[in-house]
């Protein structure tokens, strides 16, 4: 399963990895990924006016889209978008961070996973 990285490099600005996480055929329940640990869980809704400047991340997260969507903009200017479906980590907590913004003036609905 793919999923994209939010990461803080040497340079202290924010980079995008992918990252393939391997899934186990387990049978009839399905193909599972090794145990993540959690430590809590965020329920969130953005309005369609959502524009978040620059910075970094409050703790290491995953967040799942389910609603609407994102685009997160980091230090060289890469914009990626995270619609429904979408599973990122978040883990550039230092450094100047990244921007968040509504798409197309949508609300979004997520969920953040907190993994500090």
């Amino acid at each position: 399963m793919q999923v994209t990285r939010l990461y803080t490099g040497a340079d202290g600005e924010s980079h995008f990895e992918d990252l393939e996480i391997p899934l186990t055929d387990h049978g009839p329940i399905g193909r599972l990924s090794a145990y993540i640990p959690a430590t809590g869980l965020i329920l969130r809704e953005t309005g369609p006016e959502y524009d978040y400047d620059w910075h970094p991340a409050p703790r290491r997260q995953a967040i799942l889209v389910l609603a609407g969507a994102v685009d997160i903009e980091i230090g060289d200017g890469t914009i990626r978008r995270f619609g429904p479906g979408a599973i990122f980590f978040v883990e550039d907590t230092t450094g100047r961070g990244h921007r968040s913004r509504a798409v197309d003036g949508q609300a979004r609905t997520s969920v953040f996973v907190t993994l500090d």
